[in-house]
């Protein structure tokens, strides 16, 4: 719904051998951590293998099966979440190309017997690595 916010432009952090990005929420209202369906991350075309990928919320980092029942943790659409995963990513002054792909659940919108709406945004940006 709001998929050219998804990435925070200038967060790109790195260590050398993983990356992370702070992503906003692509919808208007705030979703509970079992909303968070997935996402996939990706610098220059690499992408992070799934298993390595973790999402921090509210300080909190887990994988999103951590996520899957956990209705007491929200992610509000002022507050920043941290997408992190294994890519070698330099921090030698150029520019690399972000891409991140997220899966929402929007549990209040009813499509169908015992199914809710899902939305896939994705987002790309271009920016520079600093170290974390």
């Amino acid at each position: 719904m709001i998929p050219d916010r998804i990435i925070e432009q200038g967060t790109l952090t790195t260590t050398g051998t993983r990356a992370a990005v702070d992503v906003r929420i692509p919808w208007y209202r705030a979703l509970p951590a079992s909303c968070i369906a997935g996402a996939t991350l990706s610098v220059d075309d690499v992408a992070a293998p799934a298993e390595t990928l973790r999402w921090e919320l509210n300080g909190r980092e887990r994988t999103f099966a951590d996520m899957a029942d956990d209705t007491e943790e929200w992610w509000f659409p002022l507050d920043s979440a941290v997408l992190s995963g294994d890519i070698p990513v330099p921090d030698d002054g150029r520019e690399h190309e972000v891409s991140v792909d997220l899966t929402v659940y929007i549990p209040y919108i009813i499509i169908g017997d015992d199914e809710v709406l899902h939305i896939e945004e994705h987002d790309t940006k271009t920016m520079k690595a600093v170290t974390a």
